[in-house]
């Protein structure tokens, strides 16, 4: 088993959000982005697959699909924990825009 010092691995770990429908059934995602849009903050979150069974590097080009994200707003409750939020109508408009514009950037910037 080989040895690292602490300063030799840079590990970034993505904080896993676990959202809750109404049945009871988890799903797990992580943030790509955070999107501010006025005073607010808009988290865009991907889907993790915590399906272990999936074997990753196929051919078949699944991993080249593309993903749904969800849209959610960050508030602040009374602990002053972040809590995630589904916004209105307007500011899902308006964050998906932002995100749009972001991900065509990307793209001319390549």
């Amino acid at each position: 088993m080989a040895d690292y010092e602490k300063d030799d691995m840079e590990v970034e770990e993505e904080p896993v959000v676990v959202m809750t429908d109404e049945e009871g059934n988890e799903y797990y995602y992580h943030e790509e982005v955070i999107i501010p849009v006025g005073d607010k903050k808009f988290a865009i979150l991907v889907p993790i697959d915590i399906d272990e069974d999936e074997e990753e590097g196929c051919e078949c080009g699944c991993e080249e699909e593309e993903t749904d994200v969800y849209i959610a707003r960050i508030d602040i409750d009374e602990n002053g924990e972040e809590v995630y939020v589904d916004p209105t109508d307007e500011e899902f408009d308006e964050v998906r825009k932002a995100y749009e514009e972001l991900l065509t950037e990307e793209d001319d910037e390549e």
